[in-house]
């Protein structure tokens, strides 16, 4: 049977296929979806959400161990929070496959930074699979277990934001059942203190050379003859695509499945059959400079970009000269950039860090968005947790202790922020944390985390209690304060005076995230046109449900949610009652 499918949708449909049992991953945009699909095949797959990348990845290579099938997805920042892990998979190898689908984000839709996953699998030395479409996303799924069973070691699969959510057709298959493999102690294998790793690092090189000559004969990598040979494409994953799009069949090309380790051979005859080498790859130069340590001249980065996503328009501008012609609109599109939600417990906590002029070091979520106009209410936004540790040390050298916080999310605080406020109680600092507890994972689009009290399944579980941690991190009970976010006069007098403490304290903005389904909204307020005096403060706080309009202020029912942050703005009473 064929059905249209995500690319993420089809990993998930994969893993099933292949006989997975075990997938554990954080959530992280573009990867979530396999983990939530995977989810849905909970007769057979038993699937979670871990705190963080790291430990997904060594659930999962504790699962393959016990010789389970096993499986951890995360995008290619929380590789770099796994890579602890990945690089000692390669060491100690699996016993049950092992796959760690990676989604790289060219072009940042998503995300603080453009990276290259491909040098992961070349440091750590493990095989790396990248699929072009969903059909692929299935196959090299399903390929990547026989692979990480046959030579011992996890697989890589690398996609993209384009490949895990852009949809193509993919045949379905049934559900291989894998028994689950014996256990057999082995501490030379699996205790990698420097006596057994010694020799482990030679298995990983063994095993490497065994790769290289697999990669050789793999259908993973296949050539495509066009109809003359005067141009050779060589490329993988969603590149693939946009160069057939943009040459069709007039060139020919090598497309690279298994993109570490690469065929030398393969790509060397391939080279020799054609009269010019083009390598079209996404972000690095990764096929292009193995290429020329074989000797090939080829043209690649030296007329393509290194920075962000590529397309079949720009190949077809770069390469063949073609200029993209689009219909230009008469009337200027006004910007429309991402802003916090209409009743986000957020925003008014970014209002009052705003109005206090503190110095705000910030986290990754969707409370990032504070940092944007007109709020205007953050500093710095490193990595996830990094709010807190940079906080410290921005303090250490400034002592500014008395106008600068942390703010952190819920999710963000038990993925990697727990660390960095045991920094600040053992290193004696007297730093001020807020943790912004909307209840859920919001960034990535409503997941559970260790917070919540619900499982992947939104099955009831514990709820890991944030003030707990607090206290015994070492954070006084008087100095772990619960607020209101919606409640701007409180969130201020409690925020000055822990900032005037003399020791480490936490807030905790608490109130779910308005777009959550129990939440009820209620009814919008209006604005009486006679008392507003176009002061436009109800303005200062982004809230995309208020403009102007002929000079006073006027709020949209169909989007409020009746939080009530604006009516604590207006000082003269122009806000009130409910819209009917």
């Amino acid at each position: 049977m064929k059905q249209l499918m995500l690319g993420n949708e089809a990993v998930a449909r994969g893993l099933w296929e292949a006989g997975v049992r075990l997938v554990s991953s954080y959530p992280g945009t573009p990867s979530t979806e396999i983990t939530e699909f995977a989810a849905k095949y909970e007769q057979d797959i038993y699937a979670e959400w871990a705190p963080n990348e790291k430990v997904a990845l060594e659930v999962a290579l504790g699962a393959a161990i016990g010789g389970g099938r096993s499986f951890c997805a995360m995008k290619h920042v929380g590789l770099n929070v796994a890579a602890d892990p990945l690089f000692v998979s390669a060491y100690t190898g699996v016993n049950g496959g092992m796959l760690i689908a990676v989604a790289d984000d060219p072009g940042m839709h998503s995300s603080q930074n453009e990276q290259d996953s491909r040098h992961y699998a070349i440091a750590a030395k493990l095989p790396m699979l990248e699929p072009s479409d969903s059909a692929d996303c299935l196959n090299f799924t399903k390929a990547a277990y026989a692979l990480s069973e046959q030579f011992d070691t996890p697989v890589l699969l690398r996609t993209s934001t384009r490949v895990a959510h852009s949809q193509s057709v993919v045949e379905l298959s049934d559900r291989e059942e894998v028994p689950v493999r014996d256990y057999v102690k082995d501490p030379s294998k699996y205790v990698m203190m420097p006596a057994y790793a010694r020799g482990r690092h030679v298995t990983v090189e063994k095993r490497l050379a065994a790769l290289r000559e697999f990669a050789e004969t793999t259908e993973l990598n296949r050539i495509e003859r066009g109809t003359d040979n005067k141009i050779g494409i060589i490329t993988a994953g969603t590149c693939y695509n946009y160069a057939r799009e943009c040459f069709g069949d007039s060139v020919s090309y090598l497309k690279l499945g298994l993109v570490n380790p690469m065929p030398a051979k393969k790509i060397l005859d391939f080279a020799a059959s054609v009269e010019r080498v083009i390598v079209i790859e996404e972000l690095d130069e990764v096929i292009e400079s193995y290429c020329r340590a074989l000797g090939i001249a080829v043209d690649g980065h030296n007329i393509l970009p290194n920075i962000g996503e590529y397309s079949t328009e720009l190949l077809a501008e770069k390469l063949l000269g073609k200029v993209p012609e689009f219909d230009v609109l008469e009337d200027a599109i006004p910007p429309r950039p991402p802003v916090l939600c209409s009743g986000c417990p957020h925003r008014g906590v970014f209002y009052v860090l705003s109005k206090l002029k503190l110095y705000v070091s910030g986290d990754i979520g969707c409370y990032t968005l504070g940092a944007g106009q007109p709020l205007c209410a953050m500093d710095t936004t490193l990595c996830m947790g990094a709010s807190i540790s940079a906080l410290h040390g921005f303090n250490k050298v400034r002592g500014e202790e008395n106008k600068s916080v942390a703010i952190i999310g819920d999710s963000t605080f038990m993925h990697s922020g727990m660390t960095g406020l045991v920094d600040i109680t053992y290193n004696q600092g007297k730093s001020t944390v807020i943790v912004v507890d909307n209840s859920i994972t919001g960034m990535t689009g409503h997941q559970q985390n260790p917070c919540t009290g619900l499982t992947l399944q939104n099955k009831p579980t514990y709820a890991v209690s944030i003030e707990a941690i607090c206290a015994a991190a070492g954070i006084a009970d008087e100095h772990i304060r619960v607020v209101d976010p919606y409640d701007l006069g409180e969130v201020e007098r409690v925020l000055k005076e822990e900032l005037a403490a003399e020791c480490p304290s936490v807030i905790i903005c608490r109130r779910p995230c308005a777009l959550l389904k129990y939440v009820k909204a209620k009814p919008a307020p209006r604005v009486d046109a006679d008392k507003c005096r176009s002061c436009r403060a109800c303005m200062k706080i982004g809230c995309p449900c208020i403009s102007m309009q002929n000079g006073k202020a006027v709020i949209d029912a169909a989007l409020c949610v009746g939080c009530g942050v604006c009516k604590q703005l207006c000082k003269f009473d122009a806000i009130g009652g409910a819209d009917a």
